[in-house]
């Protein structure tokens, strides 16, 4: 079957396979009536003076409220209305969209009640259901959200007697979706409301409270991050209640929602495109130290190995992109060390319509760990093969009594050899972030991150098969090759609530790199002994990097009608500067790749290189997320680029050239979501990306910039009670514009090249029972040549593979003497791919095993990491080189938090 063919035969059949599994069950809804709750002192008595809203049985018989017309909520139709303060909770009207700050959870004699934290709970409308053995009670108007802002969950695993399950989600923009699921039937659940307490839920055990065994109080848990839940199982014994509060919108291996690919808070399901999220439990389980590994788990994304250790490249979808993303501003690729982040978004596809000038594979975006309300201090330290040693803290909370002022401050070294010859790094890092609430409705937040690393510049080998036979040891350079980087950021942000329906969000992010490096590189071209291989010296000295940005965005919520609008209104002005004064140090004495001798020294004429670049950009957007239904939504956006390049180069003892560039894009997206039933997203959108050429023709004509085009479609599923989720997706990627050498004057291009990159993709991720956690990839790549002057049409792009997978599943023991253990291992498979396309060398396939064992008890947690299970001999790619990869590693480590 052509490739052409086997796209839409595999969508059908995953819709057909979807289709069929997913179980269909009949659904019961109504609106819930709200008990007062009883006073304290007949607390014990309440739950026989009101009648259960679910039984096995029947549901509660639907009530009617006619409200006031005051009372009734007109949409907004004009830009003043937006402007409009929200009230206080005391005046709100029943339609303000409730802020559910905290979550508890507290036993009772019956079983549990569990607390939602708000001042107008009897103002909430409710709407409940069951299904199979959960009770369902969706609010509309309402969303958990922590006094920073910050959305988060809640869930709690067998809690009492006969409930499996209980979570409080944030189940799209404007409702909150509590769910208990009982372990035989629908489980008996009543609800109260309380001015002081907020929303409670009483849930009953199935077991009564003569037949329960009595408990003691257990010891808590650690203060989790903010991604993290905290899970403990409440007493029988009611006298003290037991606290379950999440911090973060992540559960586990699950991400419910992302801003990378919207700006804004979305859901998952309802964003048009393919979006991948590793969280900081996937980070910490697989012990990634170096957080560009995290994107093994994503589908179509190749970690590359970085231009001689020290930065951080990807291909996504058969492309390199040389930008990253750090908390949504554009930075350069230097190596980042990651002890502060939080989770790594992955935005496949064309991203140029929010970001600018992006190649159309993807972006890689690291988010950041942000303050907490309440206090938590954090310590790890790991050890491991080749004198592997590092350490790590994280403290957060408040630092003033009304937690209006919280920080966060995350430190790390690292001191490391390597299975490489003469190999040796030392990396440190500090990352302190202030948050400042004055008022409910404005956030100041102040964020500056300081990096180091010191080492050894490792180029890798040559490509060419001769070079595969070598020890992955051998080193071809000089053991007084070093290098040399500093790293700055410093980002201040204003988030402002003009009311419930405007928001404006402006932050200013200042980076700075500043880099020394001295290698010497072998050449590919072995010379005829079949063994000598020529060499040459490179200088870097001096290096730096600036760069400042202002990004700002407007969001507003409006309605036309019954068609609910989401509008972001963007800013982006930017300034890079990058002066790279380097040496080509001269000719190097040739090495014996089988028998290497070290100590040479560069000989010839040393020629100086100054280059310079200052970009100048202006991007404009405008996007807008419509709810046409509550299962039909529509995406759409577009972003004006306006880019102004300066370049200089000085060779030698030549005149100093200068060229200046300018120009300007439009970047499009449109899609569309279509949920036929609540688990399953279809969708399928068009998108389009751009990035500057900076040359001209032979005649002085600029080329024009290079343009990316995307179709892409896909099915979004959740199962197990939306533990569980996984994208498919489909796309079609054409490149066009690509400079290649003018056959008339071959010193000089023309913008004729065109390439194309084809896939399917699978991404699984999250929970499937309580305690077994899962994230899994699998992905098809056809990217080719599809139009040059020197290159044969047909030829895979380089450090692409046409296929690959990951596994990787964990197991922890819920109970018993052996709860808190936690047994996980994985898979990472990448099929072979070329290493350049000038001359293309095949780089081999390859399997890797990796296995972890860890146990944690009370705030101690101790883990031993085994990566390259069966010391497997493999290869990634950077460009032009080939990089072996490190042999059986094992990393043990020990954690504590308070």
């Amino acid at each position: 079957m052509k490739f052409k063919q086997l796209i839409p035969s595999l969508l059908l059949i995953s819709v057909f396979v979807t289709l069929v599994t997913t179980p269909t069950r009949s659904e019961e809804m109504s609106s819930i009536e709200v008990h007062k709750r009883i006073g304290a002192d007949e607390k014990s008595d309440r739950f026989h003076q009101a009648t259960s809203l679910v039984t096995k049985a029947s549901l509660v018989k639907p009530i009617t409220e006619i409200r006031r017309v005051s009372e009734i909520e007109r949409p907004v139709k004009s830009a003043s209305m937006l402007l409009v303060q929200s009230p206080t909770p005391q005046t709100s009207p029943s339609s303000q969209v409730a802020l559910i700050t905290f979550v508890k959870a507290n036993p009772t004699n019956k079983g549990l009640e569990v607390i939602l934290q708000t001042s107008i709970g009897q103002k909430l409308q409710l709407l409940n259901r069951s299904s199979g053995n959960s009770f369902i009670a969706d609010i509309p108007n309402a969303q958990l959200r922590l006094p920073g802002g910050k959305v988060f969950s809640f869930r709690s695993l067998k809690p009492i007697a006969g409930v499996s399950e209980i979570t409080v989600t944030n189940f799209d923009a404007n409702t909150i979706r509590v769910m208990v699921t009982g372990e035989a039937g629908v489980p008996t659940v009543e609800l109260f409301d309380s001015p002081s307490e907020g929303l409670i839920f009483s849930v009953a055990s199935a077991a009564s409270t003569a037949q329960q065994k009595p408990q003691t109080q257990p010891t808590p848990e650690p203060s989790q991050p903010q991604n993290q839940t905290q899970q403990q199982t409440p007493s029988a014994n009611a006298e003290e209640p037991i606290e379950l509060v999440v911090r973060g919108d992540i559960d586990g291996y699950r991400a419910l929602d992302s801003s990378t690919a919207t700006r804004t808070d979305t859901p998952l399901r309802d964003i048009p495109q393919s979006i991948q999220v590793i969280p900081l439990a996937v980070i910490k389980d697989q012990q990634i130290t170096r957080i560009s590994d995290a994107t093994r788990n994503v589908s179509g994304v190749s970690p590359l190995s970085g231009y001689g250790g020290f930065s951080d490249d990807y291909t996504i979808r058969g492309f390199t992109n040389p930008n990253l993303l750090r908390n949504g501003f554009t930075t350069s690729n230097f190596f980042s060390y990651g002890a502060n982040v939080e989770r790594v978004e992955v935005l496949k596809g064309p991203s140029s319509v929010l970001y600018g000038q992006i190649e159309p594979g993807g972006i890689v975006n690291f988010v950041t760990k942000q303050p907490l309300s309440s206090p938590y201090y954090a310590a790890d330290l790991t050890a491991g093969s080749f004198s592997f040693y590092r350490g790590s803290i994280d403290l957060s909370g408040p630092l003033t009594t009304d937690k209006k002022l919280l920080y966060r401050l995350n430190v790390a070294y690292e001191n490391s050899g390597s299975f490489r010859d003469f190999y040796h790094q030392d990396i440190f890092s500090v990352s302190p972030v202030i948050t400042y609430k004055p008022s409910e409705n404005t956030t100041l937040n102040f964020e500056y991150e300081y990096g180091r690393r010191r080492g050894l510049f490792d180029r890798g080998l040559p490509p060419g098969s001769v070079f595969l036979t070598l020890p992955i040891s051998r080193f071809l350079g000089e053991p007084s090759d070093f290098l040399s980087i500093d790293y700055q950021q410093g980002t201040a942000t204003v988030d402002h609530r003009f009311s419930k329906n405007l928001q404006l969000r402006s932050s200013f992010s200042v980076q700075s790199t500043f880099d020394n490096n001295v290698y010497t590189q072998a050449d590919g071209n072995i010379e005829p002994d079949g063994r000598t291989a020529p060499r040459s010296n490179i200088i870097n000295r001096n290096r730096r990097n600036e760069d400042y940005s202002w990004q700002t965005d407007l969001i507003g919520k409006f309605n036309t009608g019954t068609i609910a609008h989401q509008l972001l209104l963007g800013l982006e002005l930017r300034r890079n500067t990058d002066i790279n004064p380097n040496f080509f140090g001269g000719d190097v004495a040739s090495i014996d790749i089988f028998n290497p001798v070290y100590g040479a020294r560069p000989t010839g004429t040393v020629e100086q290189r100054v280059f310079g670049t200052r970009i100048n950009t202006t991007g404009i957007y405008l996007q807008d997320q419509v709810t046409l239904q509550s299962n039909l939504k529509l995406l759409v956006g577009g972003r004006a680029d306006f880019v102004f390049s300066d370049n200089s180069a000085k060779i030698g003892d030549g005149n100093t050239t200068n060229s200046n560039f300018y120009d300007s894009a439009f970047s499009p997206r449109v899609g569309l979501v279509y949920q036929p039933i609540e688990p399953i997203s279809l969708y399928a959108s068009y998108s389009r990306s751009f990035v500057p050429n900076n040359s001209t023709t032979a005649s002085g004509v600029s080329l024009e910039p290079s343009r990316g085009t995307q179709y892409e479609v896909g099915i979004k599923s959740e199962f197990f009670a939306r533990r569980l989720s996984a994208t498919l997706a489909a796309y079609d990627i054409t490149k066009t514009n690509i400079p290649t050498t003018d056959p008339n004057n071959t010193d000089f291009s023309i913008a004729v090249g065109e390439v194309k990159s084809r896939g399917v993709e699978l991404d699984v991720a999250g929970e499937i029972l309580p305690g077994w956690k899962i994230i899994a990839s699998g992905y098809l790549n056809d990217a080719f040549v599809s139009q040059d002057n020197t290159l044969p049409v047909g030829r895979r792009l380089e450090n692409t593979a046409y296929h690959g997978a990951t596994l990787w599943t964990t197991y922890e023991i819920q109970q018993g003497s052996l709860k808190g253990l936690q047994l996980g291992g994985g898979i990472f498979y990448v099929g072979s791919r070329i290493a350049n396309q000038s001359d293309p060398f095949t780089v081999p396939s390859y399997l890797r095993t990796d296995a972890a064992i860890s146990y944690k008890r009370g705030n101690l947690r101790a883990a031993v990491n085994f990566k390259n299970l069966f010391n497997v001999k493999y290869y990634d790619t950077q460009g032009y080189y080939v990089v072996p990869q490190a042999p059986l590693t094992v990393l043990g480590t020990i954690s504590v938090q308070f």
